[in-house]
């Protein structure tokens, strides 16, 4: 028996999410779970985000009385959207028990669903199952399988990021979920560990290109320093810089479809940031973008002057893999 009490998730928010050509209200929600069963990616703090062992029996009620606080919180009704993460993979069923995931996917039933996951965990009679509980047979597609791929490049994945897995096991998670019914989200991440500004930049364009074919939305989102990260370690050392703000810019200008992107710490020093002169409306431009996918937006931006943007083209032209990064 599925405990009723309620237990407050790590996170919840509203916001709204452009979704084929709409803006939908939507609902965000980080739950405590078992925790991530990967634990290496060297900028994540998530994985630590957990409870600790437990039968899957109380896991799932841990995991059920979270919802029950959202749904006293929150007028579900009121969301189309509903966006589900962990600090893994939403469809591990170590991690969120098959029991707590049918008691959410009945409680979502008739919204758009989606739902964080690493690619081994994409299996498709699991999507299958999920999205039975979850059709009403108003939506096409209720369901859309996240995956936190970061980059194309399998080399960067591994030695910048330690993601485990390749761009195959991406494409063949996609193909399973499709057949499972959902629809497939990547999440890539701009300017990992060890890359240049330039090369940040590069990855992030060719990868938007080579993932296209396999998803249905594309998110990019700028690379922050979390604390007790080994990301953070070679921060507090300078030997890290978050990207530019002309870099995040310029990627979504040339992307040849349309990329989301929400600047997370967008002008600190943690995230995404220029000089602290021009942020503000660069993060808040590229946050509208999001939203309107007008790419005259875009062009308009990277047109504004600002000192910086001379200094971030003398480190496109100048950082160097072995002296990098030249600025903080």
């Amino acid at each position: 028996m599925i405990s009723v009490g309620t237990e407050k998730p790590l996170a919840a928010w509203t916001g709204k999410d452009r979704f084929q050509g709409e803006l939908l209200p939507s609902l965000t929600v980080i739950f405590r779970s078992g925790g991530c069963a990967w634990r290496q990616c060297l900028m994540c703090s998530y994985c630590n985000e957990r409870y600790p062992a437990m039968d899957k029996g109380e896991l799932a009620g841990r995991i059920v009385s979270q919802f029950a606080w959202v749904r006293a919180h929150y007028t579900l009704k009121d969301y189309p959207m509903v966006k589900l993460y962990t600090s893994g993979s939403f469809f591990d069923p170590d991690e969120v028990p098959d029991e707590a995931r049918t008691v959410l996917a009945d409680a979502l039933k008739g919204k758009i669903v989606i739902a964080e996951t690493r690619p081994e965990f994409i299996e498709t009679e699991r999507i299958a199952e999920f999205i039975a509980g979850l059709d009403d047979g108003t939506k096409d597609i209720p369901l859309y399988a996240a995956v936190g791929l970061e980059t194309t490049n399998d080399f960067i994945r591994e030695k910048s990021i330690r993601k485990g897995f390749n761009f195959s096991d991406f494409i063949d998670a996609s193909s399973k979920a499709r057949k499972g019914g959902a629809g497939v989200k990547a999440y890539l991440l701009a300017k990992p560990l060890f890359l240049t500004e330039k090369e940040a930049l590069d990855d992030m364009i060719s990868s938007v290109s080579e993932v296209a074919p396999y998803a249905d939305i594309v998110s990019m989102n700028p690379c922050t320093v979390q604390n007790g990260t080994v990301l953070e370690w070679y921060w507090r050392r300078g030997a890290y810089r978050p990207a530019y703000l002309w870099s995040i810019l310029t990627i979504l200008a040339q992307a040849k479809v349309h990329v989301t992107c929400d600047p997370v710490g967008g002008g600190k020093e943690r995230g995404p940031h220029n000089c602290g002169m021009c942020d503000e409306n660069l993060v808040q431009g590229i946050r509208d973008f999001s939203f309107s996918g007008d790419r005259t937006l875009l062009e308009a931006l990277l047109e504004e002057p600002c000192g910086c943007k001379e200094e971030w083209k003398f480190v496109l032209a100048r950082e160097k893999p072995y002296c990098m990064p030249l600025t903080r």
